[in-house]
């Protein structure tokens, strides 16, 4: 999904911010690929990019800014991690054994389940040789596309490369039957900041001259799509 760096402005103009904070929302797939973490050897992150209903009067990021023709989003554009952490091999304390591989797979089912495509994710058995296939078939064939799922979105604020707080956004974990996405809004998790917002601290500043109290100077905010 081609982004543009030149089109970053705090608001769509109309007040409604261009990218989608933590929340509860109602989104559709755009794509999906997987994303290297690099803390840790073999693992991913599996990335939604996700866009919300159309909004009157907003305009949102151009959809490839070398082709302008093409236009613009006609909602809030976001990237959203399929969990706060990556998948990876490993094993939990309980000496549970994780297979990457297998974890992404139980995602994409579920999320298939949600979306009504099941038909699709069982014709992919035994036609995929790895992971990274099967993640860019579902990607090109798209069989998610302008379907619709409600979502809570947990996230946490970070400070991007232009000073403005930005939001790094995953799908809620779920809890007491609750889940960070469903085709109805009622089985999803209610968004609540203290859980699902990690927010960013304000630095602090050193006195100047003969100040003798030191300044907190908050973070500037803005909708930027990061992309850092």
């Amino acid at each position: 999904m081609a982004l543009s760096t030149t089109d970053l402005t705090e608001s769509s103009g109309g007040g409604t911010a261009k990218t989608i904070p933590p929340g509860n929302h109602e989104l559709k797939i755009n794509s999906v690929r997987l994303d290297e973490f690099k803390f840790i050897d073999n693992a991913y992150h599996l990335m939604l990019e996700m866009e919300t209903k159309p909004i009157d009067g907003f305009e949102g990021f151009l959809i490839d800014r070398e082709d302008e023709s093409k236009g613009r989003y006609a909602g809030q554009i976001g990237r959203v991690k399929a969990s706060q952490y990556a998948f990876a091999d490993g094993e939990t304390k309980s000496g549970i054994k994780i297979q990457r591989d297998r974890s992404i797979l139980m995602f994409l089912k579920n999320l298939s389940t949600a979306l009504g495509i099941t038909d699709w994710f069982a014709e992919q058995d035994n036609q995929h040789e790895t992971i990274e296939d099967f993640v860019k078939a579902f990607n090109e064939t798209a069989p998610y596309q302008d379907k619709y799922l409600h979502v809570c979105l947990a996230g946490k604020e970070y400070e991007n490369k232009s000073g403005y707080i930005a939001y790094d956004c995953w799908l809620a974990k779920a809890e007491n039957k609750k889940h960070g996405y469903s085709p109805t809004a009622d089985n999803v998790l209610t968004y609540n900041e203290s859980k699902h917002l990690r927010k960013i601290e304000n630095k602090p500043v050193s006195s100047f001259g003969n100040d003798d109290d030191d300044l907190s100077i908050p973070l500037k905010t803005t909708s930027d799509f990061n992309l850092d």
